[in-house]
């Protein structure tokens, strides 16, 4: 396994994370547990979850026990009001304000059975409580103990760019690392966050790195998907609205064709482009099976070329295509 710092802290992590979403529905404690355990035998350090995954932080918990301390835990806070742990629709469930982030971080620190949490997020942006409350806030748990370092997940760049700058005014605890979309089918992030994250040394975490199972290559356009993240419910219809598409199968097949050429599966191909870029810390990998953690932790070791990734960026062209863009990069053009 191979290891990138977060950001400024100097921590270590693992360049794959498992992904603990479905853990508590689609994966099931025991076998949620042994995935888990696996991973660590593998040297995979990092675990990523959310006090509104179902399950997912109580077995979590159990299956660190004894192993915690060289285990790094994510977790995160700010799920909309209504959904998540309880039925019961609270207007003060959900958000970033004080009281809402205490009551959750002291919930999901018991169900972690854990005295701190390494990384709290903030899963999504609060547009009703200002930025320097929220994070007053996580200053005052991190300076109590319950959290070692926070950051942010679903901000775009200059929401970040906001919180950097109150957090270094203040001098109180700023955003070590962002959790965002990004795989080959969905780019959109390196206009400016990357560059962001790159300037200001914050961790990348990425999550969807295979575009909800479409860059596994196992679906068939013009057909019904085969059961997986496609088929969960609502978590299955928002997957079709961002992935399921014509012109995303034709990139697919581009691809498929590029790991075949290295020898190597589509999973780990898509992964292996993720790391290339050294902006990203780590990539979120669901986990439902043994066998696809071995073949995602193979891929940290394969190395892509110039010509691999033009012709990625060339796929990536047709669905954005060349437009005059607000900003631009002197380093590339002049006129």
């Amino acid at each position: 396994m191979q290891y990138r710092k977060l950001g400024k802290t100097g921590v270590k992590v693992s360049v794959i994370a498992i992904g603990t979403m479905t853990y508590g529905t689609q994966v099931d404690e025991t076998l949620g547990i042994k995935l888990i355990q696996a991973a660590l035998d593998a040297g995979i350090n990092f675990l990523d979850t959310a006090d509104r995954y179902p399950g997912s932080e109580n077995i979590i918990g159990k299956a660190v026990k004894g192993r915690r301390d060289s285990t790094f835990i994510a977790t995160k806070v700010g799920s909309p009001a209504g959904r998540g742990l309880t039925e019961e629709v609270d207007p003060n469930t959900g958000g970033l304000s004080r009281k809402h982030i205490i009551r959750q971080v002291d919930g999901s620190l018991k169900r972690l059975n854990s005295d701190y949490i390494d990384l709290l997020y903030c899963h999504f942006p609060d547009y009703e409580v200002p930025i320097e409350d929220t994070l007053n806030t996580l200053n005052d748990l991190v300076r109590l103990g319950k959290l070692r370092y926070i950051g942010c997940s679903n901000f775009t760049a200059w929401q970040l760019a906001k919180a950097l700058g109150i957090s270094e005014r203040y001098n109180i605890a700023r955003f070590q690392c962002i959790e965002s979309p990004y795989n080959l089918l969905t780019r959109d992030i390196e206009w400016e966050l990357v560059g962001l994250c790159e300037s200001e040394k914050v961790g990348l975490c990425v999550y969807n790195p295979l575009a909800g199972e479409m860059l596994t290559g196992r679906h068939q356009f013009g057909k019904p998907p085969a059961e997986g993240r496609f088929t969960m419910g609502d978590i299955g219809k928002r997957y079709m609205e961002r992935y399921w598409s014509e012109m995303n199968f034709n990139a697919v097949d581009r691809f498929k064709k590029l790991a075949d050429d290295h020898g190597c599966t589509l999973p780990q191909f898509a992964i292996a482009w993720l790391l290339n870029n050294p902006t990203v810390t780590s990539v979120l990998s669901g986990l439902i099976t043994m066998e696809q953690l071995k073949e995602n932790a193979a891929a940290v070791d394969i190395k892509l070329t110039a010509e691999d990734v033009k012709i990625c960026d060339e796929v990536w062209a047709m669905f954005r295509p060349p437009r005059y863009f607000y900003a631009r990069d002197m380093r590339i053009r002049f006129d």
